[in-house]
């Protein structure tokens, strides 16, 4: 009889809580900052695989058919997949994090959408300031009586961010020798235009490089004093290890799909200038 009582209990207050279903990791920590105890969050790319291709499992259109807000960050699957979230769901409030935020061109041409834009726009300190008021805002207007709450927590993160970007202006300073870093995948364009850097990437029209076009790469990486080649996890580094080999600096795996994405570009910053990674 006790056991009943407690799972009653434990059931009302989970679903006492706004249910929110994010595309990927990095937003759902976002999430979790700002919504804390009155937010069920929940991810729908987990990490280690593709936003590009992803399909999502029953078990989260599940999570579909219960969710008060789904934020969506403008990844690929969201393509096909946000209007099927709307059909199974018409009660809930999409959120487009991405909207009025200006989307730059990729490096390369791995992504084929629409102009070529690059969507990872996650991976700048200013625009997840952008992308977390709007969080707060859409978790105010769906539970207004905690409105207090979720701007206390907004506040407490925004300067949060603001303690970080100063770091990690304060480590990319003391890479003086050149404002350049070498990548495989070309998803740190908008933190290289944020702290007015240079991003080289080695994939060649979203392809690993031949064997010329890794001869030339070296030849231009030694002119630009790299730390250290950044590769993904999702990816093979094979060719990034070559490369570093020829170069002498380390290889350093970090993935923009991290759930920590703040943490994960002080570390980028630390790599880029050549620091070792706390």
């Amino acid at each position: 009889m006790f056991k009943i009582l407690f799972l009653s209990i434990f059931t009302s207050i989970v679903y006492a809580k706004i249910l929110v279903v994010s595309s990927i990791a990095p937003i759902d920590g976002i999430v979790q900052k700002i919504g804390g105890e009155y937010v069920d969050s929940r991810v729908m790319v987990p990490f280690g695989a593709s936003p590009h291709t992803y399909e999502p499992k029953p078990s989260q259109m599940k999570d579909i058919s219960r969710a008060k807000l789904y934020f969506a960050i403008g990844v690929e699957f969201e393509d096909i997949w946000l209007k099927k979230f709307a059909n199974l769901n018409p009660n809930m409030k999409i959120i487009r994090l991405d909207e009025g935020i200006k989307k730059y061109p990729m490096v390369s041409h791995h992504h084929q959408r629409e102009g070529g834009l690059d969507p990872h726009i996650w991976v700048s300190i200013d625009n997840l300031k952008v992308i977390s008021k709007k969080i707060a805002k859409a978790l105010e207007s769906e539970d207004s009586k905690h409105s207090s709450y979720y701007q206390k927590r907004l506040k407490e993160y925004l300067s949060y961010l603001d303690s970080v970007k100063d770091k990690i202006i304060s480590i990319l300073s003391k890479k003086r020798d050149s404002k350049v870093f070498m990548v495989f995948h070309p998803s740190w364009g908008y933190f290289a235009k944020e702290f007015h850097f240079k991003m080289l990437s080695m994939e060649i029209e979203g392809k690993e490089p031949t064997p010329k076009e890794l001869i030339n790469l070296i030849k231009e990486s030694k002119n630009s004093h790299i730390s250290a080649v950044i590769t993904q996890p999702e990816f093979s580094d094979k060719k990034a290890k070559l490369l570093a080999k020829e170069l002498s600096v380390p290889v350093v795996a970090l993935s923009p799909l991290n759930r920590d994405i703040v943490n994960t570009l002080l570390k980028l910053a630390q790599a880029i200038s050549g620091e070792s990674i706390e």
